[in-house]
């Protein structure tokens, strides 16, 4: 049934709602950032040019924002204390665990493990994993910077070529409109300060996005390259291995289709060749592989077992003590604990609205690769990790989401979301810098 053509009324109404964000930004005395996200929300870009252009944008925002809080900080008496000769927004920017990058950039990983007088073992580098250090370690050979130079260096161009490669999977899966809005969304959000600073989380998006966009375009070993290398980068590459065996299973899905069907098409979509799912296969057992080795280095470098479990239990004493690790009760251990019966009832309303956000029909229209790494990654949290300050920082992998109706169906939602993002970064610099590492 063709659509009804739109009132004439209500096509002025929507015209005259649409300029609303934009007052909103420039109420906000931002006008530049209002006209640039007009330009890339609304011209004609290439591949490049408006993931590119909302980089630049939200770095000028963020740098403003850093450089901000670090004067206000410091007229306060709060000027953080350089590490490794950096001051100002060098020493600023790398203020939090940013350090234990530099500890295994410049001395590598310990032999043994920090014990206390108790025998537990103490926060240590194994929880930290090598690419990111071992990439700023180049930069700083060849270029001569400090860690914390080479390493804001790193982030940057990490964090340029992960805003091109998400804006790409999302362009992939869901359109151009989609890709510049979600795009938008991520940059200017409450952490887009994170792509500049010396952390793993620009370098874990650009590896991460591009195996999501490597495993849409059917490039299996590139795939496998991009996820092994991100299992060394950040921890929650497995989710990856997740989504490989959610595309093999789609495209058998798609074949059966085709075949009862009848429908004209190419004869891999007809019979999934076995050439292809051997390739899958062995592209989910590498990304796996890669994602499950970490602790078996840690613990045979130490000569410890179980090293990198303790190491990253010992983050947990501050918050639930010395306690032993059981898959999916992080959560209720700590809700529980602070929180009591409501607790646990908060977690499971948690759950259930991640649930609900992806059992949406926009976000299923992402296609069943977003959707499985972004399931997995989820269920990977609520597994192993202990929600504290950092859990919206680990939940920068599942930034594709922001392309479903909930966060871009009008170009409204968008401006309005892009611009209370800006604020809430502002508050998320305080609050991290002052109260919380993230």
């Amino acid at each position: 049934m063709p659509a009804l053509p739109t009132p004439v009324s209500t096509a002025v109404h929507d015209v005259g709602g649409a300029s609303r964000p934009w007052r909103l930004a420039r109420l906000l005395r931002i006008r530049w950032l209002a006209r640039l996200l007009r330009i890339a929300l609304e011209g004609r870009h290439s591949g490049w040019t408006a993931p590119l252009l909302l980089w630049v944008g939200s770095r000028a925002v963020s740098t403003v924002l850093l450089v901000g809080v670090l004067l206000v900080g410091a007229a306060a008496g709060h000027e953080p204390e350089g590490h490794g000769g950096a001051h100002g927004l060098l020493a600023f920017s790398g203020s939090w665990d940013a350090w234990w990058y530099q500890t295994v950039a410049v001395h590598g990983y310990p032999r043994s493990v920090p014990l206390d007088h108790h025998g537990h073992v103490e926060p240590n580098a194994w929880a930290f994993l090598p690419v990111f250090p071992a990439v700023v370690r180049v930069v700083m050979a060849v270029t001569g910077l400090s860690f914390w130079g080479a390493g804001v260096v790193v982030s940057l161009f990490s964090g340029a070529g992960g805003t091109v490669v998400l804006y790409r999977l999302v362009r992939a899966v869901a359109g151009s409109r989609r890709a510049r809005r979600a795009t938008a969304l991520f940059v200017f959000g409450p952490l887009g300060f994170l792509l500049q600073v010396p952390y793993a989380e620009a370098l874990s998006l650009l590896l991460v996005a591009g195996a999501l966009l490597a495993l849409v375009q059917r490039r299996y070993p590139l795939v496998a390259a991009l996820g092994a290398v991100a299992a060394f980068t950040r921890p929650g590459a497995l989710a990856l291995s997740v989504a490989v065996a959610v595309h093999l299973v789609a495209i058998e899905v798609r074949a059966g289709r085709s075949r009862t069907r009848g429908l004209p098409a190419r004869r891999w979509i007809h019979r999934v060749p076995w050439t292809t799912r051997l390739g899958l296969a062995a592209t989910g057992i590498v990304v796996a592989v890669a994602g499950l080795a970490w602790p078996f280095i840690a613990s045979a470098v130490t000569g410890r077992p179980d090293t990198y479990l303790d190491s990253e239990l010992a983050w947990w004493t501050g918050y639930v003590g010395h306690v032993h690790f059981v898959p999916m009760t992080p959560w209720f251990m700590l809700a529980g604990r602070w929180l009591g019966n409501g607790g646990f009832v908060l977690v499971i309303a948690v759950i259930a609205a991640a649930v609900w956000l992806l059992v949406r029909r926009s976000t299923r229209a992402l296609g069943p690769e977003v959707v499985g790494f972004v399931a997995a990654y989820g269920v990977y949290l609520v597994a192993v990790f202990l929600p504290q300050q950092s859990l919206v920082r680990l939940l920068m992998p599942a930034a594709p989401v922001l392309g479903t109706d909930l966060f871009v169906r009008t170009r409204r939602r968008t401006v309005v979301l892009a611009v209370v993002g800006v604020v809430l970064q502002a508050i998320a610099i305080v609050l991290i810098w002052y109260i919380g590492f993230p």
